[in-house]
């Protein structure tokens, strides 16, 4: 097969997705397991004919299996706003999505995918990628958000699989001093589940929590409308954490919301948080949260003349 997709000419195409990842045991494809990769990369095969339904090779097509390469490998039950991946796939078989349909390949094969796609990924768009493009590599950022419900406030019930219900009432003050402590390159070996010839340094852009003021929703004038208004209703009152870097290693967000919020709960202190950005070691005190306060909110591309230097430039591995 690998032979076989070496002597095809490919093409390379960029996928953005969205993703409620409640219902995922993360985006990588594992055996038995239902993940965000293993649904598109399946349907993709039953529309290109690359594999059958019963996951024997279709040997009247050429021998070719999707194999998607993403911005940010997002874990269990976390979601996606905007994610990204890319996908190299033979012209021909590009070609033969086409059908009927009287359209490109690519907008075919766009079409066919958001049919087959389950309710919980939405492809947002579908296009030939630029020279040089990296779904992974080429990423300038990423940005997550953590949401928080605090104080046992009610919340939008509509976001109850996007929302942290934490009891108790957060310093955001205090933890906003510990989030500044992240902004920088780091080694977030505190932080990061251990990885074994790689490494936990990483450069953070900016953190920050703020609240989301309180909208009252039977407050609306009469002549407005609520639709259109959804967002500030579904999120009023929360607690939200916003974190921007370059990359971030394996349960590092989730790990630094745990310990900020030890921090705003009073039970460490932001000397205790600064430490362990500056003393790097992996303890129980700095485990992940849970995963469904968290959202990949978006990934960020350099200029397409400057992708491909940006990808080969991040392939070296990073150093303090």
């Amino acid at each position: 097969m690998e032979h076989q997709e070496k002597n095809m000419s490919l093409v390379r195409l960029r996928m953005d997705l969205a993703y409620d990842g409640g219902g995922f045991h993360g985006w990588a494809r594992q055996p038995g397991l239902r993940t965000v990769q293993g649904c598109i990369e399946h349907a993709l095969s039953l529309i290109t004919g690359a594999r059958k339904s019963d996951g024997e090779v279709s040997h009247s097509q050429v021998v070719w299996e999707p194999r998607l390469v993403v911005a940010g490998r997002t874990d269990t039950g976390v979601h996606a706003s905007h994610q990204v991946a890319h996908l190299d796939i033979p012209e021909v078989v590009l070609e033969a999505c086409r059908g009927h349909m009287g359209v490109d390949g690519v907008l075919a094969l766009e079409r066919r995918l958001r049919h087959l796609l389950p309710a919980d990924i939405v492809l947002l768009g579908l296009r030939a990628a630029p020279m040089g493009f990296d779904a992974r590599f080429s990423a300038l950022e990423r940005t997550y958000l953590y949401r928080v419900s605090q104080g046992g406030r009610p919340g939008d019930p509509r976001m109850r699989g996007y929302v942290l219900d934490l009891e108790g009432s957060l310093d955001l003050e205090a933890m906003n001093e510990a989030a500044v402590e992240c902004i920088g390159l780091h080694d977030f070996g505190s932080f990061a589940r251990p990885n074994p010839g790689g490494t936990t340094i990483r450069k953070v852009k900016a953190a920050h929590w703020d609240l989301v003021p309180t909208v009252n929703l039977f407050g609306v004038a009469p002549e407005q409308s609520a639709v259109g208004y959804l967002p500030p209703f579904m999120e009023s009152g929360l607690t939200v954490f916003r974190i921007v870097a370059d990359a971030f290693a394996h349960n590092m967000v989730r790990s630094l919301v745990a310990a900020c919020i030890q921090v705003g709960l009073g039970r460490r202190s932001v000397q205790w948080f600064a430490d362990k950005i500056a003393h790097p070691l992996r303890e129980g005190s700095t485990g992940p949260i849970a995963a469904r306060g968290l959202t990949l909110e978006q990934v960020a591309y350099p200029p397409d003349d400057q992708l491909a230097e940006r990808a080969q430039a991040i392939r070296a591995r990073r150093t303090l």
